[in-house]
């Protein structure tokens, strides 16, 4: 994993989620735990692969850095968008469905239970309309865990507002 970001996790007690926004080149991912009044990142960052990497060691890459940080952050649950694919794009699904495919395994192989919403769904939950711009989203997640910088990446944004909005779903 890189670029990463980490508060400290001592400091709460309670549900750790894992929002994950999957992709083969930059995938985002945010912890966060959850307590009966609070929200609080725990850590978020991304896992990246390079194009001149073969697409098996790309997929390996991303399943052992999930796996680690399943494993580090002690997470109780993983959340992933559901694929939403254009007809006029169907390789991106398959790439995209093998970053997906990859990242469920490692959640299995954990012993972690995994959930998946749609964008539309995670944007209602988080600013109150589905049909959200992510600069709103981004905006939104940086208000709600008391963030003094937005995240420099849209995938950690996302991947934060997966998790934020598995808690209030």
């Amino acid at each position: 994993r890189n670029c990463r970001y980490m508060a400290n996790a001592s400091a709460v007690i309670g549900m750790i989620i894992v929002g994950i926004d999957p992709a083969l080149a930059v995938s985002g991912y945010g912890v966060i735990q959850v307590n009966k009044t609070s929200l609080a990142l725990i850590e978020a960052g991304i896992i990246k692969t390079t194009a001149k990497e073969i697409t098996p060691a790309r997929l390996d890459k991303i399943y052992r850095g999930v796996l680690k940080l399943i494993s580090d952050t002690g997470a109780d649950c993983l959340v992933l968008e559901k694929i939403y694919s254009h007809y006029k794009h169907p390789a991106t699904a398959c790439i995209l469905g093998q970053a997906r495919g990859v990242i469920c395994l490692a959640a299995f192989t954990a012993g972690v239970p995994f959930f998946e919403y749609s964008a539309t769904r995670i944007k209602k939950a988080i600013v109150g309309k589905g049909l959200a711009s992510k600069a709103q989203v981004q905006r939104m997640v940086t208000h709600t865990l008391g963030l003094k910088t937005l995240a420099p990446y849209l995938d950690v944004t996302d991947a934060l507002a997966l998790a934020i909005g598995h808690s209030y779903i």
